[in-house]
């Protein structure tokens, strides 16, 4: 067997494999057994007929293209092993039958895709920056508030809207007399008191009553997140369906007892502490973004395979479907809102996708420069914490002992310990 390597664009490698006539006549011999099972060849028992019946029942083309299976799928890892060395190949590999004819050697070509090279010029005293945590007494006033709002009691009212007040109300948004796109929606909750559309909103609709019409424009502000709204008079029909007056609860003792502490301090003490557990993972993410840019920017890399790429943005897909999913909305929807197809949005993905491609690189390079690696015992008391904290959820369970999942912790946990090092190693004291 002759194998010829030929290095492509892309992190690719072609290998042409020639297997000669003598080597392949066994497989042919083989491929002519396969066929007499599958198919009824009369006078015959199943896998014994010869090969020139064979022919004559089946077509000489037909054994050929069955016969280079078997000795593709038998000669496959062996040519891998030995042409590639330790590279490590990523996606499944193409292979195209190039010749195949009577009495001839069989030709066939792999290609396959492989991890880029990665040059680390820097990656220790990088003096990156340090997010540190900073708490706003408005959060906790924020939380608060919301905790508020799922407690209070509402009642339809025979009057018209006051501040405060809850309505429903189908809302009709236009711009110079045109409908707005999207700016259509019935049974719409409105809180008054929240500038739920924009300042001087909630004005308007004070004193409406129940099946009451109003018509009248805004000017949204110029910085408005939405820039087709963002300093444009806007003008609305705002037909109310119900009035419902809203009474929100003492925010005293008793409604703290309520969420589990003793007091209101208690209570503000404990969403304090909630709020900068957050804000703190949150700023060391940042951090270490901050280490892995530094090193990103002394990085040299070999060419990504598209396959690496599509991949990563497919997850990211997933990530954010699955964002929305637990949110109660629909990611055809969301697509709808923006006007952009999947693939749309797949091809907005790519540039990060290619910072976390590159970032997944850099960590498994350093592993491996550093010989940093989650021991055996720190992935089995991973997984024993992940047991007790799922315990009685079947499903969960399950996967969690799997062994591609104990395969996962190790990786995870050897990521999160190199990264752990290099914020060590680069952030300023």
């Amino acid at each position: 067997m002759k194998v010829e390597k030929k290095i492509l664009e892309k992190s690719q490698i072609e290998l042409m494999v020639e297997v000669p006539f003598e080597e392949f006549k066994p497989y042919i011999e083989k491929g002519a057994e396969e066929i007499s099972k599958e198919i009824n060849i009369e006078g015959f028992r199943p896998g014994k007929a010869p090969l020139d019946i064979v022919k004559r029942k089946v077509g000489e083309m037909s054994i050929l293209e069955k016969s280079a299976n078997l000795a593709i799928n038998k000669l496959f890892s062996k040519i891998l092993e030995e042409n590639l060395g330790d590279e490590e190949i990523v996606g499944q590999p193409m292979v195209d039958i190039t010749k195949m004819a009577p009495e001839n050697p069989l030709e066939f070509k792999i290609v396959v895709a492989i991890l880029p090279t990665v040059e680390i010029n820097e990656y220790k005293n990088l003096q990156a920056e340090i997010v540190k945590v900073k708490i706003d007494e408005k959060d906790v006033e924020r939380t608060i508030d919301y905790l508020g709002e799922s407690r209070v009691k509402e009642v339809i009212v025979d009057r018209g809207a006051e501040k405060t007040d809850k309505i429903i109300a189908n809302v009709e948004m236009f711009l110079d007399k045109v409908p707005l796109d999207g700016g259509q929606s019935r049974d719409t909750t409105i809180i008054l008191g929240k500038e739920y559309f924009v300042p001087g909103f909630d004005e308007k609709i004070i004193g409406a009553k129940k099946d009451e019409v109003r018509e009248f424009s805004l000017v949204y502000p110029k910085e408005f997140h939405q820039k087709n709204l963002a300093g444009k008079n806007v003008e609305f029909k705002v037909t109310i369906k119900d009035v419902y007056s809203r009474e929100l609860p003492a925010m005293d003792d008793k409604f703290a007892e309520a969420f589990g502490a003793k007091t209101m301090d208690d209570l503000k003490n404990l969403i304090r502490k909630d709020i900068e557990g957050q804000k703190k993972f949150e700023a060391d993410r940042k951090t270490e973004l901050n280490v892995i840019d530094k090193i990103l920017a002394k990085a040299k890399f070999g060419d990504i395979p598209e396959v690496v790429l599509n991949n990563e943005a497919e997850k990211m897909m997933m990530e954010m479907e699955d964002s929305i999913s637990k949110q109660g909305g629909k990611m055809e929807d969301y697509l709808a809102s923006l006007k952009k197809t999947k693939e749309q949005l797949i091809l907005e993905m790519l540039p990060e996708a290619i910072k976390r491609v590159k970032t997944a690189l850099i960590i498994r390079k350093i592993s491996a420069l550093e010989k940093i690696e989650a021991t055996d015992e720190e992935v089995d008391k991973k997984q024993k914490e992940l047991l007790e904290q799922y315990k009685g959820y079947a499903k969960v369970e399950e996967r969690v002992k799997d062994p591609n999942y104990k395969i996962y912790l190790k990786n995870s946990l050897t990521n999160k310990k190199v990264i752990d090092s290099l914020v060590e190693w680069n952030t300023k004291k």
